[in-house]
């Protein structure tokens, strides 16, 4: 996603849950400030969608659940919330995963096993630092996937079984192997048909 600050006045969390429902765009809330999502290239839609249909597909009757970028992520820990542009949560404690009680939101998610991101110029260096330093925080999750829209590039920062996070880099011909939700596919899958070429 494209975040750019909003010149919007500090918001509570609950104002901010109104006031984004009333908002063409989606925003993001970090540290009481929001941030508009904008301009997502034809490329980056695409891919977000083909990674989540093979999440739905694949993960059909399991009792995890699969979110676009209309989903928030809630910042464990924080009052932040986030937009991803694929999440997964299999977590006994999300809403999806209960019978509905008045403790559990609708509004978001905390327990995401595995995020996505889609880059691009603009955002990169954010989803992998600050973006990244507040995802992993969270002891649910277990992989971040980082999916370039200009060429065939997948970053995977997994973390194992010691608590250490390791960067996978995959390329072309490459299998990706999400094991947060034992889930493996070519490359090739998610950039079939595009036209990779470098932002301007």
């Amino acid at each position: 996603m494209i975040t750019a600050k909003n010149n919007s006045p500090q918001l509570t969390p609950e104002e901010y849950f109104v006031w984004e429902e009333q908002q063409l765009e989606k925003y993001e809330y970090i540290d009481g400030q929001v941030h508009g999502i904008t301009g997502s290239s034809v490329n980056h839609g695409r891919i977000a969608v083909r990674l989540i249909t093979s999440g739905v597909n694949h993960l059909e009757g399991s009792g995890c659940d699969t979110g676009n970028s209309d989903l928030r992520v809630n910042i464990v820990g924080t009052n932040n919330y986030t937009h991803p542009d694929v999440s997964v949560t299999c977590d006994v404690r999300e809403a999806s995963a209960l019978p509905k009680r008045d403790k559990i939101t609708t509004q978001y998610i905390t327990y995401p096993y595995l995020i996505v991101e889609v880059l691009s110029a603009g955002t990169e260096a954010f989803d992998r630092g600050s973006k990244f330093r507040m995802y992993r925080k969270n002891p649910a999750l277990i992989d971040y996937l980082l999916v370039s829209s200009t060429g065939i590039q997948i970053d995977l920062y997994h973390k194992d079984e010691a608590g250490n996070w390791l960067i996978i880099n995959y390329k072309e011909g490459d299998t990706i192997e999400l094991k947060s939700i034992n889930l493996s596919f070519p490359i090739e899958q998610v950039y079939r048909g595009l036209n990779l070429t470098p932002e301007t």
